[in-house]
């Protein structure tokens, strides 16, 4: 996490030299003090960024926008969390409405249905079983038609 340290210019710490009415300092060596060559701030040798993460870094630059434009992303990403959040809810209890509906409407369905099909090809096989009798035996009499008498 990045920690900001105040630091003091040597400027201020120093007692200000005597000014005179014509003169605003006294002395020339004094225009060093303005100088920014000496701070230490500069010194590259003690900021440690081998240390700092990734979300250290990206949380060091909410800073540079504005509380504003914070408060609208922040309430843009809320709201279209809330609504994936609700939609994905939503989502699931239809699909568990659905499916608890199919097994429970569309299994004995197909059951019936299935049964009905195997009673349907029985009736067909009986039918050509008795086509295929007639055919060996034209003039047999069947059980269903009784016999005709000759004449």
């Amino acid at each position: 996490m990045v920690k900001l340290t105040e630091v003091e210019d040597e400027h201020f710490t120093q007692e200000k030299p005597q000014t005179s009415k014509n003169n605003v300092l006294l002395d020339s060596d004094d225009e060093e003090d303005y100088t920014d060559t000496e701070s230490e701030i500069s010194n590259d040798e003690e900021i440690e960024l081998e240390s700092e993460g990734l979300y250290e870094r990206l949380s060091a630059l909410k800073d540079i926008i504005p509380p504003s434009a914070r408060r609208s992303v922040n309430s843009t990403v809320s709201s279209v969390t809330s609504f994936t959040k609700s939609t994905i809810s939503f989502s699931g209890k239809a699909l568990w409405i659905i499916s608890t509906s199919a097994f429970l409407l569309g299994v004995p369905w197909a059951l019936a249905y299935a049964e009905e099909e195997q009673y349907i090809q029985m009736e067909r096989e009986q039918g050509m079983i008795k086509g295929a009798n007639e055919m060996l035996t034209p003039g047999a009499p069947t059980e269903e038609k009784p016999a005709q008498p000759t004449l």
